[in-house]
């Protein structure tokens, strides 16, 4: 997830419970978003950001026909966690619009390769 309001970047990865009805994207947002001390607009392009992933998946994997992965160890090593804690950064005005940029290039990029890889 990488989320951009004002000069703050929020970058972040987390596994999310597909199966489970009773999890909210608006709650965990709000209690992230408090956790990490960020503002209420954060809270609505987090939740935003999980529910478009969550339909993406859903529509992905809906069509697919491969199992999903089951999973053996439910634990992490110590570098495995380091990849799945948030990281906040102030940007600058020029940084930020380079970040945003690279980042709709990388976006238009594995969309290219997205629509030649599948045959739906």
């Amino acid at each position: 997830m990488n989320i951009h309001v004002g000069n703050v970047s929020l970058v972040d990865q987390f596994e999310w419970d597909m199966s489970d009805k009773q999890n909210s994207p608006e709650e965990f947002a709000r209690v992230l978003a408090s956790e990490l001390g960020l503002g209420g607009e954060f809270v609505t392009a987090i939740a935003y950001s999980i529910r478009g992933q969550l339909s993406w998946h859903h529509k992905t994997f809906s069509y697919s026909e491969t199992p999903m992965p089951t999973v053996d160890v439910a634990t992490r090593t110590n570098h495995d966690a380091e990849q799945y804690c948030p990281f906040l950064e102030t940007l600058t005005d020029a940084e930020m619009d380079k970040k945003i940029r690279d980042q709709d290039r990388n976006t238009r990029r594995i969309r290219r390769l997205a629509n030649t890889g599948s045959a739906w």
